[in-house]
């Protein structure tokens, strides 16, 4: 329970660096929402990525994909979702596998190392 406690403070801390950070230009989709998309999803990164994606995960990610209509969006949602991974190493491959699992195709590879801006 207190590691629960743990993770659930990490991430609320994430999000509100992620949220008083200065707007991306032009994007509608800020870290705030990636990460309240992505809440769902918390349990299934944490347990290593076991067994089928839940359905709110999965209900999160097509949200999230959903709403980055444009190009700046996608990068949004990139940089944010490149910053949640950087600060979860071991999470990295689970998080990248999960839009697959969903059905759900974005246009790059989740990961601390992606260059954002040359998403399109």
């Amino acid at each position: 329970m207190a590691m629960l406690m743990v993770n659930v403070a990490a991430l609320v801390a994430i999000a509100m660096l992620v949220v008083a950070a200065p707007p991306l230009t032009e994007a509608a989709i800020s870290c705030g929402q990636v990460v309240q998309s992505l809440t769902p999803c918390l349990g299934y990164v944490q347990g290593g990525g076991v067994g089928p994606v839940p359905a709110p995960c999965c209900s999160g990610i097509k949200q999230l994909n959903s709403a980055a209509k444009t190009t700046p969006d996608r990068q949004a949602a990139c940089k944010c979702l490149k910053s949640l991974v950087g600060s979860y190493p071991g999470f990295a491959g689970t998080a990248a596998a999960m839009p697959g699992k969903c059905g759900v195709k974005i246009p790059y590879k989740i990961s601390s190392s992606i260059d954002c801006s040359k998403i399109k």
